[in-house]
């Protein structure tokens, strides 16, 4: 099980999970067990999670029905993660990449449709920072991190319950043939900065 959020949040956040995050049989699912355990609220859109099962078949040769099977299941265990419609919020992006203001959209599409009367903190997660144009997300209160960043700040923030949460790395890693530290496996993922954080307690060198 997950280990519960930070008690210092003083903010909901929102991470909208952009397709090359999803692609990560490692990320994917503690991601999504972070977000069960409240961490943060998942935020994806059908035009997200088509390109994910498109490109993950593609590349990994993983047979479409069961990526559209592992996606339903995604919708059914987070049913408000999915705004619907977000074509009215991507028509008045200018300066991202065209082909991820979806990816935008879909946050903004969520915070207006929250409800809440406190807004939530509203940031995309993905490896392709080049193609999401900082100051135009800042002009719509978002911002943009990679996987990095955000494991790392959580990290900063309490280090103890992320450790409980990355203890679920190795079955992650297990499902896909690899018996390995977690300290492997963060490097695998391209998760260089929370390794160093986390290098004491996982046995890491700096």
């Amino acid at each position: 099980m997950a280990a519960a959020p930070p008690a210092a949040a003083s903010r909901p956040l929102w991470l909208v999970l952009d397709a090359c995050v999803l692609m990560s049989s490692i990320l994917r699912p503690l991601l999504l067990e972070m977000a069960e355990a409240g961490w943060f609220r998942p935020v994806w859109s059908e035009r997200i999670g088509l390109e994910w099962r498109r490109n993950a078949s593609r590349i990994w040769g993983v047979p479409p029905e069961a990526l559209e099977a592992e996606w339903l299941a995604m919708c059914r265990r987070f049913p408000e993660a999915d705004p619907g419609d977000v074509s009215a919020y991507e028509a008045g992006l200018r300066y991202s990449d065209p082909k991820d203001r979806h990816v935008v959209a879909a946050g903004l599409a969520s915070r207006a449709r929250s409800g809440l009367q406190v807004a939530p903190e509203v940031r995309v997660l993905t490896w392709n920072l080049k193609d999401f144009n900082r100051s135009e997300l800042r002009r719509q209160g978002l911002t943009v991190w990679d996987p990095d960043r955000q494991f790392a700040a959580w990290a900063s923030e309490d280090r103890l319950r992320l450790l409980a949460s990355l203890a679920t790395v190795p079955r992650h890693a297990r499902a896909l043939g690899r018996e390995e530290p977690v300290r492997v496996t963060l490097k695998r993922e391209r998760l260089f900065r929370t390794g160093r954080l986390l290098a004491g307690e996982l046995g890491m060198e700096n």
